[in-house]
């Protein structure tokens, strides 16, 4: 090997540590900030929606100034939070997705999954739902993009069926975000209320999802049982298009 090779080599050998390097630190700082996020989600179920960053900071062991090394700002902090609570969320709803049964059941299995989340995490709800950073503009809204991504699990699962049925389903998505933006704003008000049980809740809001479903399956000529088994679409199937669907 030449001289000029050997220093090419070494070359590559360096540049290839260096990126080695690069992405250790890059994975070690995205896993420091998810341990920053876990302390934020404690410390606003001890301190309320209300929390500062002192509070923040204190329940991750570190200073403020260690802290906004891993977030720019509050608004930063906020984004992440509300991810994690995404994620939270999609990890209880996504399997039900995937879930046959009767209609009722399914409605009902949906509402008590979300449901039982915000009331299991009242004051992150809060933090994330009502929260306003007047002092710097969320670049990406975590709460509009939860709602898209249940809006859209909904739309495919929904579409499935009216396809199964033989509807058209142009107007899926349409009743998809509908349904969804209900059941948020029903449940803002049963949280800061709590009028009523968690069951009854789902009790009434299963009743008018059912009612705004049957009226369109009405409109088409069919008359379903909202208790009649629905298992229009195979296990097998429905696990097919899983990683489609709820990736």
């Amino acid at each position: 090997m030449s001289h000029g090779s050997r220093h090419v080599k070494a070359a590559r050998n360096d540049e290839h540590k260096g990126d080695a390097r690069k992405e250790r630190w890059r994975e070690h700082r995205l896993a420091r900030r998810a341990e920053l996020v876990q302390a934020a989600v404690r410390a606003i179920g001890a301190h309320g929606a209300d929390v500062g960053m002192d509070d923040i900071a204190a329940e991750a062991g570190v200073s403020k100034p260690v802290l906004y090394r891993h977030f720019s700002d509050k608004s930063d902090l906020y984004v992440a939070v509300g991810e994690w609570g995404t994620t939270l969320l999609m990890e209880r709803l996504a399997p039900l997705f995937r879930i046959n049964g009767s209609a009722n059941e399914l409605i009902r299995r949906l509402l008590e999954a979300y449901l039982s989340v915000i009331e299991e995490y009242p004051d992150l709800y809060r933090f994330v739902v009502q929260r306003n950073f007047t002092d710097r503009p969320v670049a990406s809204d975590p709460v509009s993009h939860e709602k898209t991504v249940i809006a859209n699990s909904l739309t495919r699962l929904l579409g499935r069926y009216m396809r199964a049925l033989g509807l058209d389903s142009g107007g899926i998505e349409v009743w998809s975000h509908g349904l969804v933006g209900l059941v948020q704003a029903s449940g803002d008000w049963w949280l800061d209320r709590q009028t009523m049980s968690r069951d009854d809740l789902i009790t009434y809001l299963a009743q008018v999802i059912w009612s705004a479903i049957d009226g369109v399956l009405r409109s088409a000529g069919l008359t379903l049982d909202p208790d009649e088994n629905l298992d229009l679409l195979d296990d097998t199937h429905l696990e097919a298009v899983e990683d489609q669907d709820l990736g």
